[in-house]
């Protein structure tokens, strides 16, 4: 299969790997498909026989050129998506106080003023490109004040996580790899610039909960502590608006593509959040991730080894059918379902909360504001990454 063509629809080979006995090992990824809910529970309750180093590897490798750019910035420090055990839980506790409810709630009014300001900015022209005009400012600008950034530099600093990305999941030429790791180094020291300067004068924003999480004291930084430091916040940018945006694409194009979801929607606000919850079962914003096996042991009747890599499918498993009634169906009356599309145990989403209450905002928005809402093209496509799986471009009209 071309891997172009799996990864804008992995979904006919997840059935598949549903259907068959035992896991699936599939070349495009380069390791076993891990297709099933239980199995995919399992292996994420199992840190310590699935480890999570290497759980973003790259499809490409920067070039020798792109290196030589790259080596100038700040990065390239464990980050906790990589990370296991005592050195995750580390990681991780900044971002659970940063993210709490109590933080997500104080956000909620900024979050609020910026759905509005862009919806309203399109309005009233009878139609929009959604993707660009709403579904990544929205995420951008949110994560951006969260993490206290200044407004004037909220788009070049999503431009660099995005360039992050770009350079390890998409095929560049070596011109666009060299342009991306300047892109991607320029971030870091705009980074370095913040985590610095809340060294010296704390706030009430992430990066200041990362400092002092990552670094407690109050001399200077050192070298590591700041790279250590830079490459968390990168990872939380490029992470804090991906998936949003993500989702903010998915489910409008389900709601729509379907219109009778749309007037339950608008006839019956109260099922916002259910509506939500079934847009990340039936299209999970980020597919999965890779683990490395630790040890010999056997998963659904498959003997695996050391080194040998699974790809833990949280898509695959929300269209299990064990785990769901019709699970190939959109239906936002779906009665209360555990999917796994936001992860399970010690790596589960910390932003999975201001995720949903930023789609929750924006239902809300729009079934008051334009709810005769309708696709304007059927023809979608998408993305061809299993990072943030979204629509390219989705064209909206009412």
């Amino acid at each position: 299969m071309n891997p172009q063509a799996f990864y804008r629809d992995p979904y006919p080979l997840y059935a598949e790997a549903r259907r068959t006995r035992g896991l699936t090992f599939v070349p495009e990824l380069d390791a076993w498909l891990v297709s099933r809910r239980e199995d995919v529970r399992e292996v994420l309750s199992k840190p310590e026989q699935f480890s999570s180093a290497g759980a973003l590897r790259p499809d490409y490798l920067p070039s020798k050129a792109a290196l030589s750019e790259l080596v100038k910035g700040l990065g390239g420090m464990q980050a906790v998506l990589g990370a296991d055990g005592d050195a995750h839980r580390r990681l991780r506790r900044p971002l659970i106080r940063g993210l709490s409810p109590a933080r997500v709630a104080a956000a909620l009014p900024f979050v609020t003023e910026r759905a509005e300001a862009l919806i309203g900015s399109f309005a009233g022209d009878g139609q929009v490109e959604w993707m660009d005009a709403y579904a990544r400012p929205l995420p951008a600008d949110v994560i951006g004040h969260l993490l206290g950034l200044d407004p004037a530099d909220v788009p070049g600093a999503i431009r660099g996580g995005q360039q992050a990305e770009s350079l390890v999941f998409t095929e560049l030429t070596e011109a666009g790899q060299v342009e991306a790791a300047k892109e991607i180094v320029a971030l870091q020291h705009l980074l370095d610039g913040y985590v610095r300067a809340r060294r010296k004068d704390p706030r009430d924003d992430l990066v200041t909960e990362m400092v002092r999480g990552l670094a407690p004291g109050s001399e200077d930084l050192t070298l590591d502590q700041r790279r250590e430091i830079v490459s968390n916040v990168q990872n939380l940018l490029l992470a804090g608006h991906l998936t949003t945006t993500a989702l903010l694409g998915t489910v409008m194009l389900h709601l729509l593509r379907d219109p009778r979801q749309w007037a339950l929607l608008c006839e019956q606000p109260r099922l916002i959040p259910a509506a939500i919850e079934e847009a990340a079962r039936f299209e999970a914003p980020i597919q999965g991730f890779r683990r490395t096996v630790t040890t010999d042991v056997t998963l659904s009747e498959t003997e695996l080894h050391p080194n040998d890599v699974v790809f833990i499918s949280f898509a695959s498993a929300g269209r299990d059918a064990d785990a769901s009634a019709r699970p190939d169906e959109f239906d936002i009356s779906r009665p209360a379902y555990r999917h796994l599309s936001f992860g399970h145990g010690p790596h589960g989403c910390p932003g999975s909360h201001l995720a949903k209450e930023q789609v929750r905002i924006t239902l809300e928005i729009l079934i008051r504001e334009l709810p005769g809402l309708r696709l304007a093209r059927t023809d979608v496509t998408m993305a061809p990454t299993l990072i943030h799986y979204s629509p390219e471009a989705l064209f909206l009209a009412w």
